[in-house]
């Protein structure tokens, strides 16, 4: 069994795709791809079956990933059972998160991991 990592944004066209395909390749890159599960989702729904914003695809691609197979989800709160970290990309999205988590959630900032 894998931990399981989803990095939530608010549609799931931009910010929490890139950061889930940069972070997936990154966990390949030092072995650890079999043992974490990375993806993501929105706290909104407007977007559901999209794929990446053009945008950040473009970004992606100049630096060497694929987004391309990405399609838009919403977060359901049903999701933390299954899911045993939940990366918001920012405070809006994180209070949103935390208001639809269980006690014993583990809801942070994807920042929060930055020491500076």
């Amino acid at each position: 069994m894998s931990y399981r990592v989803c990095l939530v944004c608010l549609g799931n066209i931009c910010r929490s795709p890139m950061a889930e395909v940069v972070l997936r390749r990154t966990l390949a890159d030092h072995g650890l791809g079999g043992l974490v599960t990375v993806d993501s989702a929105g706290t909104g729904g407007w977007h559901q079956g999209d794929p990446m914003d053009q945008r950040a695809s473009e970004v992606l691609t100049e630096h060497g990933y694929d987004g391309s197979a990405h399609r838009a989800r919403q977060f359901l709160a049903s999701w933390f059972g299954e899911v045993d970290l939940v990366l918001a990309m920012d405070r809006d999205n994180l209070r949103v998160l935390r208001r639809l988590a269980p006690a014993g959630a583990d809801v942070r900032l994807l920042r929060s991991f930055d020491p500076a």
